[in-house]
């Protein structure tokens, strides 16, 4: 390569770096909407597949359809509960306002029923004042059940910007439906890897969002409704609130749920309500733990192939960063970080040795060796069966 032409490339990756940055700026402040829209995508791509092989083609219409059954099974399911969630945290700031709800009073309870030798040792560890820890709990109850309160004025305040996003969102995610093997073919051919390693990536990455949104989802929401359900049996105040807590909790694997149910299971037992106690613990630990412990390994952890701390240390560490969008974030790039590790290793770097996740179809030949008699067209043939396999994905 000449000097003027290393100059030009040079120039040419720079000014790809800036205008990269510059997209990404211009995106930022509607990244939700990007990322959601594009998740989604992912989600319910074969689903838009088949309805474009059903239906002849029609992508257009395809697209229509799948985002319609978008809106009603994710969507309106997701407006429903926010809106009962906002009105039971109304309700729930009222009570502890009015003094119908008094979480003091709740933990002055459990601590007379401790007994002395549990007092002596937490007046060792200077926890014995007790009517300073109650203050504090009832001010956390009240600024947690305010801050519910007050969601509904601030949706109304940010409906705008609420509206824009969400129309960005189901804008982009119809032309992703429409258009995404396409855009998905154009952009592994931009990526400046082999083969091997861009098929092995992208798969990674698809099935990775598939298995933490999917896997995650449906923990959490049986979760979620499960607690619900026996917090309500139990005859405990708010027990929607509470189930929708414990849903959101349990994005976090091991200890999502149990720290809703657990605490009120204690309260229980120390204030003699034995029978409750007893019921809530083992329905936490036989039916609501067992949902985790059955279910996540199975959706989530068999999928990405990631062991369970790594999921749970990358889902915090997302959520951290990200907010509720880092429990995809987080794991997605764990996976990924995994992935190019793994390619990175002394056995990717033999041509033959392939990845297990990134394996040829049969008839495909392995990326990397010469293409066989009739170059560029068997190249081609095998660039499109990759495509096509990765569409399947």
């Amino acid at each position: 390569m000449s000097e003027s032409s290393g100059v030009h490339y040079r120039t040419f990756v720079l000014l790809l770096v800036v205008v990269t940055i510059a997209f990404g700026w211009l995106l930022w402040p509607f990244y939700g909407a990007v990322f959601w829209g594009t998740i989604l995508a992912i989600l319910f791509a074969p689903l838009q597949r088949r309805l474009v092989a059903r239906i002849g083609g029609r992508r257009n219409l395809a697209a229509l359809i799948t985002l319609l059954l978008v809106l009603l099974l994710v969507i309106l399911p997701l407006v429903v509960i926010s809106g009962s969630l906002v009105s039971e945290g109304a309700n729930l700031y009222q009570s502890i306002k009015s003094g119908q709800i008094n979480f003091g009073a709740y933990f002055q309870q459990a601590m007379d029923a401790l007994p002395p030798s549990v007092h002596a040792l937490l007046a060792r560890f200077d926890l014995a004042d007790i009517p300073s820890l109650q203050d504090k709990l009832s001010a956390g109850a009240m600024q947690a059940s305010q801050f519910l309160a007050t969601q509904a004025l601030n949706i109304g305040q940010d409906t705008f910007q609420f509206v824009v996003s969400f129309g960005i969102m189901l804008y982009l995610l119809f032309f992703l439906l429409r258009d995404g093997p396409l855009l998905s073919a154009r952009l592994r051919r931009a990526v400046p890897l082999s083969d091997m390693h861009k098929q092995h990536l992208f798969r990674k990455f698809t099935t990775v969002v598939r298995a933490t949104v999917k896997g995650n989802v449906a923990v959490a929401a049986a979760q979620g409704a499960l607690g619900g359900i026996i917090f309500s049996i139990l005859s405990i105040q708010g027990a929607l609130l509470w189930g929708v807590i414990m849903a959101f909790l349990s994005l976090l694997p091991a200890i999502g749920a149990g720290l809703i149910w657990a605490p009120v299971a204690v309260y229980f037992l120390l204030t003699g309500d034995v029978v409750k106690g007893a019921v809530l613990i083992a329905f936490g630990v036989l039916v609501i733990g067992m949902v985790d412990n059955v279910l996540r390994p199975i959706l989530v952890g068999k999928d990405t192939k990631m062991p369970d701390y790594v999921i749970l240390i990358s889902t915090l560490g997302g959520m951290a960063l990200f907010g509720l969008n880092g429990f995809v974030i987080g794991p997605l790039i764990a996976a990924l970080f995994m992935a190019s590790w793994d390619l990175f290793s002394p056995a990717a770097s033999d041509p033959t040795v392939v990845p297990a996740a990134s394996a040829p179809l049969p008839g495909n030949p392995v990326a990397g060796t010469p293409p066989a008699a009739g170059g560029a067209a068997a190249g081609t043939q095998a660039a499109l069966a990759q495509d096509r396999h990765s569409r399947d994905d």
